[in-house]
């Protein structure tokens, strides 16, 4: 998987090389080559050939939570448990008149 994002990457480098040698080329067009031929398209592409790989990752981390639940921190049905102070300050209800 890696060779041919590798490969693609040399070859979107010496593309970028030869826009920036050519007499009628500049070094703005040659990032630009660069950046739209090399890295952005070999991005999404191992971006999506990683995703069975971190699918894994997943699964695994879950396989050990279930296994060893002590490593998991505990979480509790009531959003103030832990005894912390809310975010947000209450106003103090009055009494109608």
């Amino acid at each position: 998987m890696y060779l041919v994002l590798i490969a693609w990457l040399y070859v979107a480098l010496m593309m970028a090389v030869a826009e920036a040698t050519s007499p009628v080329g500049s070094l703005m067009g040659a990032i630009f080559t660069f950046l739209l031929y090399g890295l952005l398209p070999m991005g999404v592409i191992g971006y999506i050939m990683g995703s069975p790989a971190r699918k894994r990752a997943r699964k695994a981390q879950e396989m050990a939570d279930r296994e060893n639940p002590s490593s998991q921190p505990e979480t509790s049905a009531s959003p103030n448990a832990g005894g912390e102070a809310t975010g947000a300050a209450v106003a103090p209800e009055r009494k109608e008149s």
